[in-house]
């Protein structure tokens, strides 16, 4: 029985539900909001179990050294309580959700990301934040997102009903929430195509595989969109298409022929890379500058991160600004692209690229995730999430490279992909390319005087096994061919 009632009235009606042998998710508005709600709920449930124990020892050790966020995860998950939001590894996040589907975590502390696209065993939607930040301070959410997370409670495979419960503070909250969400109707939805990257996009993608290709092909096409259907306003819609294929053109992505569009082999790549065209646009300006520029790691880096596709980058704060300014200063020569000037609107997206792509750099220098949240406060979900888009772009990066013949460049954008896809400083490259090397790996190897797979074929086996372990030292030696195994 389960009676160690509190003060905080999320913690109550959580273990009430625990108490009912039920399961539930508690939205809050915030990361931190999350794994402190779970923390508080953690400290009062009863729940222990092998199986919790088990899982919170995988949770804490998907990281090659935990950070306190997954020590804190795996604190809450030993008593059957989680916290899940954009900052947790990819790996946890599953081990989270698998966890919860087959009940072995009762209640999962979330933001709203969770709400959308998941199907869980929730009976309770607990709704503890109807406000979020905004532009402009605390908002309210929308109807629809507010349905979309009631909508988590009593899912028909799990549950015949649901309780979806919303927190308030005050009878006007409360008349608030009545009138608004529950007797409220949900917001227009509104067409994305209006939007000038997604229009850019299609119209690209749709010219280059011949989907569209004259003017009024092309009209008759966007005037069956839901775009058309809502805003009405066809002439108006036209002159929008228009001037995206005027700088389309512009681009030398499209040329017209005849009264034809058709794609450039250079347009067809960059549809094929599934950019923007104004990011390839920005990416080839670059190339034509960076044969005059001394090139280094941080000037691929700030090239991609300086997208709308890296978007949100980490913000510089007021007090971290003259810091960024000096960072920014010794590394200015190395950039590709040209400062705007301070007072245009572009600028704190350019100073917070700066400072995503010196966050990217200390993972290249071999800073762990734990650095990473105690100097960027950016969890290793947001991390991963950066070095993975990253990644994606330096391959856009590479590919217009190698269509433009700028090949001297080639292997520089491919040095960079892999340092970033596996943290190493340069010296380590030789090294993790071999299967079950990773960073930590190939870094006790180099300080061991292993540098290169002739060093590897040159270490004796039983060296090897002292530094690596018994498995994996076979291992690398069968990769390098050592006549050491036969």
């Amino acid at each position: 029985m389960i009676s160690q009632k509190t003060s905080d009235p999320v913690v109550n009606i959580s273990l009430d539900t625990l108490e009912m042998n039920k399961q539930a998710l508690v939205f809050v508005n915030a990361k931190r909001s999350a794994e402190k709600v779970a923390e508080d709920i953690g400290k009062k449930s009863p729940l222990k179990s092998e199986k919790l124990s088990e899982l919170s020892d995988k949770i804490r050790d998907v990281l090659s050294r935990p950070t306190k966020q997954c020590e804190r995860l795996a604190g809450c998950v030993k008593h059957g309580i989680a916290f899940h939001h954009a900052g947790l590894a990819p790996k946890q996040k599953e081990l989270v959700e698998e966890g919860f589907r087959s009940g072995i975590i009762k209640i999962i502390a979330c933001t709203p990301t969770l709400a959308a696209g998941l199907d869980l065993p929730a009976f309770r939607a607990i709704i503890r934040d109807v406000k979020r930040y905004g532009n402009y301070g605390m908002v309210h959410i929308l109807v629809l997102e507010f349905l979309q997370m009631a909508g988590r409670a009593g899912r028909p495979r799990y549950d015949t009903y649901g309780e979806a419960i919303v927190i308030v503070s005050t009878n006007g909250d409360k008349e608030y929430v009545i009138e608004h969400y529950l007797n409220g109707e949900p917001e227009e939805i509104y067409s994305k195509l209006a939007v000038e990257p997604v229009l850019r996009m299609y119209l690209l993608s749709l010219i280059a595989s011949r989907i569209i290709h004259s003017p009024e092909s092309i009209s008759e096409f966007f005037a069956q969109t839901f775009w058309a259907h809502q805003y009405k306003d066809v002439s108006r819609m036209e002159k929008q298409i228009t001037r995206m294929l005027d700088l389309l053109i512009e681009w030398e992505f499209l040329q017209q022929l005849n009264d034809t569009y058709r794609a450039t082999a250079l347009g067809k790549r960059v549809a094929e890379l599934y950019i923007d065209p104004l990011t390839a646009h920005q990416f080839l300006d670059a190339l034509k500058r960076a044969e005059s520029i001394k090139l280094k790691s941080i000037s691929f880096l700030q090239l991609a991160s300086n997208t709308l596709e890296m978007r949100p980058l980490l913000r510089v704060k007021q007090k971290e600004f003259e810091e960024i300014q000096e960072k920014y200063a010794l590394i200015e020569a190395n950039l590709m692209q040209h400062e705007p000037s301070m007072f245009e609107p572009e600028y704190d997206d350019w100073l917070n690229s700066i400072k995503t792509a010196l966050m990217l750099e200390e993972w290249i220098e071999e800073k762990d995730e734990e650095w990473m949240l105690e100097h960027y406060d950016s969890r290793p979900g947001e991390v991963r999430a950066k070095i993975e888009n990253a990644d994606w772009l330096l391959y856009a990066v590479h590919e217009l490279a190698r269509l433009m013949n700028y090949l001297p460049l080639l292997k520089e954008i491919m040095k960079v992909r892999l340092r970033l896809r596996y943290g190493v400083k340069e010296e380590l490259l030789p090294l993790i390319k071999l299967e079950g090397i990773g960073r930590v790996r190939a870094r006790k190897m180099h300080k061991a005087g292993i540098k290169d797979l002739g060093d590897i074929r040159k270490t004796p086996i039983e060296t090897l096994k002292l530094i690596l372990g018994d498995a994996v030292a076979v291992s690398v030696k069968r990769q390098v061919g050592s006549n050491e195994l036969s």
